[in-house]
């Protein structure tokens, strides 16, 4: 059995948890491309059968859920350390070590502010805060696809319409006008319009796209380059944008398609669907219904409104519940409406199950997933109090296990003993966590005894 508390009291406390990890897992050879000086280490059984995957060590229980998720399924794996601290003492190098493995990888995103030792021992702000910015960037991503229940969001990375830096951003002395540095990076965007009009064609979903092209010159180029991919397909558009961007913006647009592969439009003479060109933001509603009309569609974002989206998706479920109940309730039923709800098809929960996979324009994708108030919850288990009285629950480590699964069975696709094997590992974990969630350390040490390792 592993210390996890020692584990966690040396992380929080500031201490020398690379020394301490470093004892833990073994050396390894594997080196990201241009940094022959990260730090890479491997767990698990490593027996050439199954391609490991790679995760990333950060923050609180992002990091003390892998580690004892990894030790208890025993799969192969690389670690690249990237908590708080070893990020600020890098400089932010070791975003760069892990986003480019080329292994299929996991990153867990925790809160982003935290409090670090500087080189003379004052504590200070870490260093990019959360670094996710920064390393889509470094890793090459273009977007995320996020499904939850019949929707699923595709989101181009990093095109944020706000600055990422801070020493080129100002407030105009006279006007009080906010000056921001806009990224949107027009390469990627075409690798993102070219995913999801690939998902639609192979999925057969209805396609959104959410750009607002009427009112930022950015997304009127994002909307020139989708317009472009169309030329020459079998789409059929339903609603149109009023101005047809690439004419508009052709100049422009074409300098981004001059820096694209040759072969980039291959293929794509075949592909069809139906797609709706929406303005971002006023036509968000319309999700609301494809919810609960059960509309299965595909919807292509940028950053900062995708992010919208996805909080939307993930934070309307509850409420649509929460009225359904009352409904029922007024008219005496005696039926629950969860039991209803997973009854009539809808498979949504509480948002917290909602997936992320980043696809890189070189190498395989990275699974990704936000343990919000994980930070909070930890400190309840330092402080030897874990459900504080009774009133809360200790952490439920489900989504590890879930993450986990889905980034194996993505690096093994034909491997359906695995798939098998990952299967019972959840159903066991399922059964331990069902009604009574243990605390955490029980937790580990049952599902430690309960399921066979790999």
């Amino acid at each position: 059995m592993l210390d996890l508390m020692k584990i966690a009291t040396i992380e929080s406390e500031g201490g020398d948890l690379k020394s301490y990890l470093s004892n833990l897992y073994q050396e390894t050879e594997i080196r990201p491309n241009g940094y022959p000086n990260a730090i890479v280490w491997k767990g698990g059984k490593h027996d050439g059968i199954i391609n490991p995957i790679c995760h990333s060590l950060t923050d609180a229980y992002a990091l003390l859920g892998t580690i004892a998720a990894a030790d208890i399924l025993n799969l192969p794996f690389y670690a690249v350390p990237m908590w708080s601290q070893i990020r600020h003492d890098t400089e932010l190098e070791a975003l760069s070590w892990f986003g480019n493995m080329k292994n299929t990888s996991i990153k867990w995103s925790t809160a982003g502010d935290a409090y670090v030792n500087d080189k003379s021992g004052n504590k200070v702000v870490v260093m990019g805060k959360s670094g996710n910015a920064p390393l889509r960037t470094q890793a090459g991503v273009y977007c995320n696809v996020r499904p939850y229940g019949p929707i699923t969001v595709v989101r181009c990375m990093p095109c944020l319409p706000y600055s990422q830096d801070k020493s080129k951003f100002s407030v105009n002395e006279k006007t009080g006008i906010v000056h921001t540095e806009m990224n949107t990076p027009g390469i990627q965007m075409a690798y993102a319009c070219r995913l999801f009009l690939k998902m639609v064609a192979e999925t057969g979903k209805l396609g959104r796209v959410a750009f607002k092209p009427t009112q930022a010159m950015e997304d009127g180029i994002n909307a020139g380059l989708l317009i472009w991919l169309l030329e020459g397909t079998k789409f059929k558009i339903g609603r149109k944008w009023a101005v047809n961007a690439y004419k508009e913006h052709k100049i422009n647009i074409d300098k981004i398609i001059s820096l694209l592969p040759k072969d980039f439009k291959e293929g794509m003479e075949n592909w069809s669907g139906k797609i709706e060109q929406h303005i971002a933001d006023t036509n968000y509603g319309l999700l609301v219904w494809d919810i609960i009309n059960n509309e299965e569609c595909i919807v292509l974002a940028t950053d900062l409104d995708g992010d919208r989206l996805t909080d939307l998706l993930a934070d309307i479920s509850d409420p649509l519940r929460e009225f359904g109940q009352k409904v029922l309730d007024y008219a005496n039923s005696d039926v629950k409406m969860n039991n209803a709800w997973k009854s009539m098809g809808y498979k949504t929960g509480n948002g917290r199950d909602m997936t992320s996979v980043m696809y890189r324009m070189a190498g395989p994708p990275i699974h990704e997933q936000t343990l919000g108030s994980a930070d909070a919850m930890l400190l309840r288990l330092l402080d030897g109090d874990e459900t504080v009285g009774g009133t809360k629950k200790p952490y439920d480590p489900r989504i590890h296990f879930v993450l986990i699964r889905d980034a194996y069975l993505d690096a093994n696709p034909e491997n359906y003993e695995l798939k098998k094997w990952l299967d019972n590992a959840l159903n066991i974990f399922d059964k331990i966590y069902g009604y009574n969630r243990p605390g955490f350390i029980d937790g580990y040490k049952e599902l430690k005894s309960s399921i066979s390792s790999w």
